[in-house]
């Protein structure tokens, strides 16, 4: 998995933006919230679940590790990891991001 990649599919997300901070990081967003972040430093994609006890879950089965710097309820999937699997991960961190915008704002989303 590449960077490259992981811009293609969170481009597909509706109303999805890039976003490149002035830090080394990239990341993706929906209604100027975060739902995708990587960089030069880390070797994956920090993605948002849906709870600290999720988030825990797919560390403790070694499908995620503790993203550096996030809250409890962000895991770091690797590049390494099966691309169905990451898809998966980007896809509900965009849904979980997404309900927690504005009924207003998710209704302009379904309209672009």
């Amino acid at each position: 998995m590449t960077r490259q990649i992981i811009d293609q599919i969170c481009a597909q997300m509706p109303g999805a933006t890039a976003s490149d901070p002035t830090t080394e990081l990239d990341s993706w967003k929906v209604g100027g919230k975060m739902f995708a972040c990587f960089g030069d430093r880390i070797d994956g994609v920090c993605v948002k679940t849906d709870s600290v006890d999720t988030a825990q879950m797919l560390i403790d089965a070694g499908a995620a590790t503790k993203a550096p710097y996030f809250h409890k309820s962000w895991v770091l999937v690797s590049f390494g990891a099966d691309q169905d699997e990451l898809q998966h991960r980007i896809a509900t961190s965009y849904e979980i991001v997404r309900r927690g915008l504005p009924k207003k704002v998710q209704a302009a989303l379904d309209q672009a």
